[in-house]
């Protein structure tokens, strides 16, 4: 087995169980889900949708970082929303935080998310 690297930081949520933020295997990193909790509170930021998709993003943000990257460096994005009608606020949210060329992504429609999150999002970086 490859030598592998616990990613953690204290800007995004602590793990909500047997899980860590990220692993690092070499120059690839693969992310955790995410959803839209305060890192602080680790409450559910709001109900709002794009509240919500710009916190993952924020969260997400904060684990590359921490492990010497940042989102332009994520090759691979799932997005998974309770509803998928909420895909173009998605992709208008996610191009403030994204330069071209964006990562490969997924889009997934689910019945729930943790804490009843609308959205969740997991990744793959190389750095």
């Amino acid at each position: 087995m490859p030598n592998k690297a616990v990613i953690e930081t204290a800007k995004a949520p602590r793990a909500i169980g047997t899980y860590s933020q990220a692993i690092k295997v070499h120059n690839t990193v693969y992310l955790s889900g995410q959803i839209p909790l305060d890192p602080d509170t680790m409450e559910i930021i709001s109900d709002d949708i794009s509240d919500q998709i710009a916190q993952v993003f924020d969260n997400l943000a904060a684990v590359c970082e921490a492990a010497g990257g940042n989102l332009n460096n994520l090759v691979k994005l799932n997005i998974f929303l309770t509803d998928l009608g909420h895909f173009a606020t998605v992709n208008e949210i996610m191009a403030n935080f994204f330069d071209q060329p964006y990562p490969a992504r997924a889009a997934i429609g689910v019945k729930s998310l943790p804490r009843n999150a609308l959205v969740e999002m997991d990744g793959v970086l190389v750095i």
